[in-house]
């Protein structure tokens, strides 16, 4: 899709499925060296806990922004029953309670950064309208989760195959993010430019407002 080289692109990062605390004090250490704000997007069922919600709360008070990426992290709300896509959704807006951020951000579980039918549920969009959410999609996954060493190279290949990238990465702890410094460093030698805002091809509802055509993210209809 994108062949054009840019030698010089804007980088949006966010992190998913924390807060983990062996590593998500690193991650905001790294950033904070670095003075880049990002955003966090959490599991419900994590920062639930006192540990989690700590981690959270300190993220916000260093400037980052943290969203919803449901409860479980595991079967895509496309997959679901109306009942549980809304328990993974609500639950964790329960857990986030105490955030007061405008707006709220909600972010899918995709399955390795993947687009498709399976992403989103009917009765969540709904929720997100109704609540003038803003979801923030995805448009550089260069796979830290998996890969927890060569996930960086793969990284600053794919930020100059477009403008702006919506980068995901993960604080969990594989080891991924012990290249974090290396990678923030050598981006801003590259001389790339780090912003909070997202780009507007990731929002697909932004506000309450759906801003996209949705069919392709919602299960088929029968």
């Amino acid at each position: 899709m994108y062949e054009v080289s840019h030698a010089v692109a804007r980088i949006t990062l966010s992190f998913d499925n924390g807060p983990e605390p062996s590593v998500t004090p690193h991650v905001l250490e790294c950033l904070a060296k670095h003075e880049i704000a990002a955003t966090f997007f959490v599991l419900g069922r994590k920062v639930s806990l006192p540990e989690g919600r700590a981690l959270s709360e300190a993220a916000v008070a260093a400037g980052h922004r943290v969203g919803n990426h449901t409860w479980n992290h595991r079967t895509p709300l496309g997959l679901l029953d109306s009942a549980s896509a809304m328990a993974e959704f609500e639950d964790t807006a329960n857990a986030l309670s105490w955030l007061s951020q405008t707006p709220p951000l909600f972010r899918p579980f995709g399955g390795a950064g993947s687009f498709g039918h399976h992403l989103l549920h009917p009765s969540v969009v709904e929720q997100l309208v109704a609540r003038q959410y803003t979801c923030v999609l995805w448009n550089c996954v260069p796979g830290d989760f998996r890969d927890p060493d060569g996930w960086m190279e793969r990284a600053l290949h794919d930020v100059k195959t477009r403008e702006w990238n919506m980068l995901v990465l993960h604080d969990l702890p594989n080891g991924a993010m012990r290249h974090l410094d290396r990678f923030l460093h050598t981006l801003r030698d590259d001389g790339h430019e780090f912003a909070q805002e997202y780009p507007d091809e990731c929002i697909p509802i932004k506000d309450g407002r759906i801003l996209m055509p949705l069919e392709p993210l919602l299960p088929a209809a029968d």
